[in-house]
């Protein structure tokens, strides 16, 4: 049986009674949301009353205060796919006016919009792995959305914490690409600007796009469907459809032709390589069991504007960092964009070929792991990911008892949960040692022998390939005795024994066919020194 079809049957394994909390007072900003008898539904929106209470940074707020950040009306609805099946509810909403018109505003913070999101973070008991990621890759990505941690109360019931959050959208502070107006049917306007993504086919302009004419791998029973998120199904018409369609179909054919690697004729002439490299970097960070295959955005800004396709912004990471427990696990070893297709085929959204195809092109895998190699010394560096995530452990401190008075899922599996804790303080070290281990095996398996992070090489031997599927080959700089010892320990110190076989005094064969795949330490003894190295079984 398929996945996606089984998922809700086994989405509610624990069934709490959820407690009432006496809310009355946070460190964080607090929205109140008055349906006035009304009930929130998935489509379609209804008209809610919205206030903010935010007081300033570290200043406390109560929910007698007067709404001083926004007091007015919002359209609000359930959004998501399978989050919207958890008791714990996302929601999306907009500020209108009274007379039910966009209401631009500037909230918590955030540049002037009208959309926003109130995430709900309920399987991602560290509450922090999306925005984690959104702060991590706005250092170094175009856009990635901003949010602000809040508490909820709706009809006066405690909802608990969520996070408000800019919905991806063409705007000068968003995704900012030229507007295309209904009447841009020519010319240099007809070519910019679009918003397209692969995804489940809900939400917004929802079934609007096309299959493509390429399957997603070699006798695929799937489809690969690529949908308009931007202009609106309302706004588009025939001549643009056609354009957007047509670009893209050229791509495809770029990607998929023989001289798919050359600078000038293949696919780099419509593709930005850069943000292609930190979406990918961003994605595999992560180990985001979604990559390539569901809320993966992608845009193309007019010809005038360099009209290239650039991909991004980075969406949905509650399932990444290590949390979840279908397809590729989460083990911080191996990658998804080679290894989904393998050990998920029966899933109805897969890989398309595109991004086994860019790996293909050595030119661009070796920019991709010098864009690695920088990114770590900065951005990537593990202090800074630790900073992170510990000052947003600080920031909801008080506020997460809170959350977990209302929804009790410490200590319980929530679906698709690879690792439970019993603590938030025990979410949080899985979450920062998973971080140490993920980017310990991307530095093996990105490494390139110009990088200023390598390890300095040890002065007993040198091995190669890594990673390596099969045989592993380890050159010694003197000959070696016969009581040579070698020893492999997997990252949770359990001993294999490999098989090894001396071609002569200076080289040996290890052969690493039978390990699983992953990360490994690479013990060696000569009877006087020992050193340790890292490789991949890939």
């Amino acid at each position: 049986m398929k996945f996606f079809i089984s998922f809700s049957l086994v989405l509610f394994v624990h069934i709490h009674i959820y407690a009432q909390v006496n809310f009355t007072k946070s460190d964080l900003p607090i929205i109140l949301i008055n349906t006035q008898g009304k009930e929130i539904k998935d489509d379609p929106k209804i008209t809610a009353q919205m206030s903010i209470i935010y007081n300033g940074p570290g200043v406390e707020n109560k929910v007698t205060d007067t709404p001083n950040e926004y007091n007015g009306l919002i359209g609000i609805e359930f959004r998501g796919s399978s989050s919207q099946q958890f008791p714990k509810k996302p929601f999306g909403l907009e500020t209108i006016t009274a007379d039910g018109e966009n209401n631009n505003i500037s909230l918590l913070g955030m540049p002037e919009e009208n959309d926003w999101i109130l995430n709900a973070t309920y399987n991602d008991k560290s509450l922090m792995r999306d925005m984690l990621a959104y702060i991590i890759g706005g250092s170094f990505m175009d856009y990635t959305t901003r949010g602000k941690y809040c508490e909820l109360v709706i009809n006066g019931q405690y909802e608990g914490v969520y996070i408000f959050m800019e919905k991806i959208k063409r705007d000068k502070n968003r995704v900012d690409i030229k507007n295309i107006e209904p009447e841009d049917i020519s010319g240099d306007k007809l070519t910019g600007g679009y918003i397209l993504k692969i995804d489940k086919e809900t939400g917004s302009n929802s079934g609007e796009g096309w299959i493509s004419p390429y399957k997603p791998y070699p006798n695929a029973w799937q489809n690969t469907f690529f949908q308009l998120e931007f202009p609106q199904i309302e706004d588009i018409n025939s001549q643009q459809k056609a354009y957007i369609q047509n670009h893209i179909n050229k791509v495809e054919n770029s990607i998929i032709a023989s001289n798919f690697k050359d600078p000038l004729t293949g696919y780099r002439q419509y593709i930005d390589t850069k943000s292609l490299m930190d979406y990918i970097i961003m994605n595999e960070l992560t180990k985001n069991p979604d990559a390539y295959r569901l809320s993966t955005f992608f845009y193309k800004d007019r010809d005038s504007e360099g009209g290239k396709i650039k991909f991004g912004p980075i969406w949905d990471f509650n399932l990444g960092f290590g949390n979840v427990d279908y397809c590729t696990q989460g083990d911080p070893n191996g990658l998804v964009i080679n290894s989904f297709n393998n050990v998920c085929s029966d899933d109805y959204w897969v890989v398309h070929f595109w991004w086994n195809r860019f790996l293909q092109d050595e030119s661009f895998y070796k920019d991709l792991k010098l864009r690695w190699k920088e990114l770590r010394t900065n951005q990537l560096s593990k202090d800074r990911m630790h900073f992170v995530i510990d000052s947003i452990a600080l920031l909801v401190d008080q506020s997460k008892t809170r959350n977990f008075q209302k929804w009790p899922v410490l200590g319980q599996y929530v679906w698709p949960n690879y690792y439970v804790g019993n603590t938030y303080q025990e979410e949080v070290i899985y979450l920062k040692t998973w971080v140490n281990n993920r980017i310990d095996y991307l530095d093996i398996v990105w490494k390139i022998d110009s990088s200023n992070i390598e390890e300095s090489p040890n002065s007993l031997f040198t091995f190669s390939p890594n990673p390596a599927a099969d045989n592993l080959q380890i050159q010694f700089y003197k000959e070696f005795d016969e009581d040579i010892n070698i020893q492999l320990f997997n990252i949770k110190g359990q001993q294999f024994e490999p098989k090894y076989s001396i071609l002569n005094k200076n080289l040996v064969n290890l052969d690493i066919s039978m390990l699983p795949i992953g990360m490994f330490l690479l013990q060696v003894n000569d009877g006087t020194n020992s050193f340790v190295e890292k490789i991949v079984k890939q």
